[in-house]
C-alpha cells in the first residue's frame, strides 16, 4: 500500500510538471498543487481509458492510469482548471 503511495505522488508530479512545460501560459500552481494536479489526471485517464477501451483489466473504471494517460489527463485537468480559474480571478 505505500509502495502504491508512493508511486502515486511521484507520477502525479512527473505528469503534473510535464502537463504544466505542455499548456501553453503561466500558472500559478505550488508543487503540492503540481502533485495533485498529477494524481486527479492520473484517475481522469484512467477514466478515459476505460471510456474509450472499455477493458478492464484491475479495479473497474475508476483507477489510476499509466505514465500517458496520467499526462493526458493532467493536460485535460490543467486546461479546465486554467480556463475556469482565469474566470474567477478576471472578476475580483
Amino acid at each position: 500500500m505505500l509502495g502504491l503511495i508512493i508511486s502515486l505522488l511521484v507520477i502525479g508530479l512527473i505528469a503534473g510538471a510535464l502537463a504544466r512545460l505542455i499548456v501553453p501560459g503561466r500558472q500559478n500552481i505550488s508543487i503540492p498543487m503540481t502533485i495533485l494536479l498529477g494524481v486527479i489526471g492520473s484517475f481522469v485517464g484512467g477514466f478515459l481509458g476505460f471510456l474509450i477501451f472499455q477493458h478492464d483489466p484491475m479495479d473497474g473504471f475508476f483507477q489510476p492510469a499509466g505514465i500517458i494517460g496520467s499526462i493526458i489527463g493532467a493536460i485535460i485537468v490543467l486546461l479546465i482548471w486554467t480556463r475556469f480559474a482565469g474566470r474567477s480571478t478576471a472578476r475580483r
